[in-house]
């Protein structure tokens, strides 16, 4: 499973890339801008191609589900604590973020599946991850019933690394969008995964 995360802050012709992305096998877009209107997420949505957005999942504004025919959501480990969730479930998808083992074996399986961060050494956050040891941990999985999704520092030339540890798929974030040619990279991802 590959997975997309967008970046904070709108990038040129981001939707247009996301439509590529899509005709092209991409699973799931994770639409994380925290820092955006509520308008601005529905002119965001619009310019997705229709056909894809039971594929998109919300981090924010999830009052736009209903709306959009969007029934996948994000919830951060806070709001997970906090049990934001809880409303949204069970006639949603729900997925969630972990930075440790530990936390990732004892979700519940109202969880569809978790990120867990991260994986390499940040892309596009510098310096975070440096001396995670998840790479290491992740062996311990034991959780049967949550899919786990490696985030952070993945690329054409890891990704291998990352199918060849327990982990259920990827979420690219730095790798697709710190790169010019964000669709190229994408691509590169896809092939490397299929190969």
């Amino acid at each position: 499973m590959i997975l997309v995360i967008t970046p904070e802050l709108i990038v040129p012709n981001e939707p247009d890339s996301i439509n590529q992305m899509f005709q092209e096998g991409l699973d799931l877009l994770h639409i994380r801008k925290p820092w955006i209107s509520r308008n601005e997420m529905i002119e965001f949505i619009t310019q997705i191609d229709e056909s894809f957005r039971s594929q998109l999942v919300l981090h924010t504004h999830y009052d736009l589900g209903k709306e959009y025919h969007i029934s996948r959501f994000h919830f951060r480990e806070t709001d997970r604590e906090q049990g934001k969730y809880k409303l949204f479930v069970p006639e949603n998808i729900i997925s969630t973020s972990v930075h440790d083992i530990r936390t990732y074996n004892t979700l519940d399986k109202e969880w569809e599946y978790a990120f867990i961060s991260p994986f390499f050494p940040s892309i596009s956050k510098k310096g975070y991850g440096l001396g995670s040891t998840i790479k290491e941990e992740i062996k311990y999985k034991n959780n049967p019933d949550v899919k786990l999704i490696a985030l952070g520092g993945i690329n054409e030339e890891n990704i291998h690394e990352v199918f060849e540890s327990e982990a259920d798929g990827v979420a690219l974030l730095g790798g697709v969008w710190e790169n010019k040619e964000p669709l190229k990279v994408f691509r590169k991802c896809r092939s490397a995964l299929m190969s």
